[in-house]
């Protein structure tokens, strides 16, 4: 299968995923010549146009990361277009449960402590904890938290039973949940439906000892509301590994609340990422080579 691995912008990373596609039996070749194309560099957009329309004979394009935002403009039906959808749900959601763990352990007022404090914090054990979006990352993370015995919500497109989960519901029906929810995990992928859908109304409706930790993406929270949350109290605290901008300025009032944990977007890092992502390329050639449906397919309608 002829493919062509583009751009070279990173290098170690376009030599990573050129080897896996030879490892799945893939030849590669100028964008001229290939029926697949695998872009690898995540934040670098600004060739793919001119990439993409070269490749007069494509028939499969892989994105590299779950999140396809940057690459909405050029989704159509021409090609067949996958993504790192489910990738990095495994190193995702083990940061959702250090982020939940931290957050309840108060862990936030004690690492900066340099005297014996107050004796606080609360369980994982038994809590209940709500899931918003249904994909890998929320398969991952609903294993995660068997051993904890946790009651375990899912909010997601349809309310399709899921493995492992207590209830799953549509995000029309959110709010009947929230009240008893100890952590609310934002996991979805980012649409006109999600973004912002994570407000005052939904802050309002947490009990006050309850946590968000967010990896999906900044835009689900209206940080403004967040911010004003944690003022007032009206949740526990927040853990965030994405924020709306990124990087989050240095002057943004979430840096300034006790009760908010921020990590630089590294629930997965290129550390984590490069081999599972080769692993995922080499899988998708091999699957491309023998007619079988491809592993992390876009919906082009949907965006994600």
């Amino acid at each position: 299968m002829p493919i062509c691995i583009a751009p070279d912008s990173l290098p170690a990373m376009h030599d990573a995923l050129s080897r896996a596609a030879v490892r799945g039996g893939a030849e590669i070749v100028p964008i001229e010549q290939a029926t697949g194309l695998v872009w690898a560099d995540p934040f670098t957009t600004e060739t793919f146009a001119d990439v993409y329309a070269a490749g007069t004979n494509l028939q499969w394009v892989q994105l590299p990361f779950a999140g396809i935002g940057q690459f909405l403009p050029w989704l159509d039906d021409r090609v067949t277009w996958t993504c790192g959808k489910g990738v990095y749900a495994a190193p995702v959601a083990e940061h959702v449960v250090t982020l939940a763990l931290a957050g309840l352990r108060d862990l936030h007022r004690f690492i900066p402590n340099r005297t014996w404090g107050d004796r606080t914090g609360r369980n994982l054990i038994g809590a209940t904890v709500t899931i918003l979006g249904g994909g890998g990352i929320a398969e991952s993370l609903v294993e995660l938290l068997q051993p904890f015995r946790c009651t375990i919500n899912v909010v997601r497109r349809t309310a399709e039973p899921l493995a492992g989960v207590d209830r799953v519901l549509t995000q029309t029906d959110l709010h009947e949940v929230l009240p008893t929810t100890d952590v609310l995990v934002v996991a979805w992928a980012l649409t006109p439906e999600t973004e912002q859908a994570v407000n005052a109304s939904v802050f309002a409706a947490l009990p006050e000892h309850a946590w968000l930790v967010n990896v999906g993406r900044g835009a689900h929270v209206d940080h403004v509301a967040l911010v004003e949350a944690l003022a007032s109290g009206a949740i526990a605290g927040a853990g965030l590994d994405v924020t709306e901008p990124e990087p989050l300025p240095d002057d943004h009032q979430l840096w300034q609340q006790p009760n908010c944990i921020i990590t630089p977007h590294v629930g997965n890092t290129a550390e984590m990422g490069l081999p599972l992502l080769a692993s995922r390329i080499e899988e998708n050639v091999r699957r491309f080579l023998a007619g079988d449906e491809l592993i992390g397919l876009v919906d082009v309608d949907a965006g994600y």
